[in-house]
């Protein structure tokens, strides 16, 4: 039964995308976890508790993105060796600094909306509107904690965009 009401045919690319999403959010979440563990420096409790706040974020979404999977009536990927082999996203050394761990995590967040985006473009050649508002909400999201980021990384002396400022 289709109870989604939804092109069988046309939910395949959805999945395969949503499963490429699912792999690169487990490596994202990882890495969060490594960087947690590993951060040294004056800046340990800024980042150490943001880390914490996007991996726990990033394990919610991982299993909201297996379960619309599921409801779209196919299995997710759940081997380790097939999320390092789909996602963009890859591995890296904890021996970093504060800086080069939020570059690290603001580089994996530019794949990761390249990734949502492409999904939300075959979701839209589906009719797929689950699919198009759940991704729809991550991306603002995540949008907002790279701005975050990018401002702690940014140098007291830099300004954002001042063109419609007098």
């Amino acid at each position: 039964m289709n109870y989604l009401n939804i092109n069988e045919e046309k939910l395949l690319p959805v999945v395969i995308e949503l499963n490429t999403l699912l792999a690169d959010y487990h490596i994202y979440y990882q890495k969060l976890r490594n960087f947690h563990w590993n951060i040294l420096g004056e800046n340990f409790f800024d980042l150490h508790n943001k880390f914490e706040e996007l991996y726990t974020d990033a394990r919610t979404k991982i299993d909201e993105i297996a379960e619309r999977i599921l409801t779209l009536r196919y299995h997710p990927t759940s081997k380790l060796s097939d999320y390092l082999e789909l996602s963009a996203l890859s591995e890296v050394s904890p021996l970093q600094s504060d800086k080069e761990m939020v570059d690290e995590i603001l580089n994996d967040h530019k794949l990761i909306l390249n990734q949502m985006k492409t999904v939300v473009s075959k979701a839209e050649e589906a009719t797929d509107e689950g699919t198009i508002d759940l991704i729809g909400a991550y991306i603002r999201e995540l949008e907002k904690a790279s701005w975050m980021l990018d401002s702690w990384a940014k140098k007291p002396t830099e300004h954002l965009n001042s063109a419609i400022v007098e």
